[in-house]
């Protein structure tokens, strides 16, 4: 089946709205993602469901069918093995890689994308943690929580972030907070929730605006 750039990342969009929430994605929220009107979401919902993509239900939000859902898998999985190549050949650093990315990945080669695959070595996960979907269309789960969440002297590592804005990426490679690095919790507010942690020989005071974003294992 033949989509458009805009259909497929509307696919998308839904995907990563269910996924967050755990439920059907409202019209407006996907409106947000996709920074248009809610009236230009329900007619692109209803060019989705004509083509047995998704489903909408008036009131209750959109959820993708099992086609819907594997083309949405399939982006998604282009869109992060792209990232990697970006990151690991090119050296393009985490902050560059999403809008080159979203390019790239609505590039139909299947042969290509199986190569690019098995020339970065079948990668598991992509430059800020997020887990590659295999050939199968199969994700494996990462076990994270969010670093606010942890309690004081507990130690955890970095695997993931919640949000990859350009601006975000720079604040946390300025503070040396890349994925794999450990991290101890040193204190934490009652005030506002912020926190001092340790990282590397480095003690760093981070607002809970900064820890919300900041996924760990513990």
């Amino acid at each position: 089946m033949k989509l458009t750039r805009t259909e497929e990342n509307y696919l998308k969009t839904i995907f990563h709205l269910e996924a967050s929430y755990q439920q059907a994605a409202s019209t407006n929220a996907i409106a947000e993602k996709m920074q248009t009107k809610a009236s230009s979401v329900t007619d692109m919902i209803k060019k989705l469901a004509d083509k047995n993509l998704a489903n909408y239900i008036k009131y209750q939000g959109v959820t993708l069918t099992k086609e819907g859902k594997e083309t949405a898998i399939d982006i998604v999985r282009k869109h992060r093995l792209w990232e990697v190549f970006l990151v690991d050949k090119l050296n393009f650093s985490w902050d560059e890689v999403h809008e080159v990315a979203e390019q790239l990945e609505h590039i139909k080669s299947k042969k290509l994308i199986k190569q690019l695959d098995l020339f970065l070595g079948n990668p598991t996960h992509d430059p800020h943690g997020d887990p590659i979907p295999n050939a199968q269309g199969e994700i494996s789960p990462i076990e994270k929580v969010i670093l606010s969440q942890l309690d004081e002297n507990e130690n955890c590592t970095l695997v993931g972030v919640k949000d990859s804005k350009s601006e975000f990426l720079k604040y946390l490679d300025k503070h040396q907070l890349n994925i794999g690095v450990k991290i101890k919790v040193k204190s934490k507010e009652v005030f506002d929730e912020s926190m001092e942690i340790k990282v590397k020989s480095k003690t760093l005071h981070i607002s809970k605006l900064i820890s919300n974003n900041l996924y760990v294992k513990v």
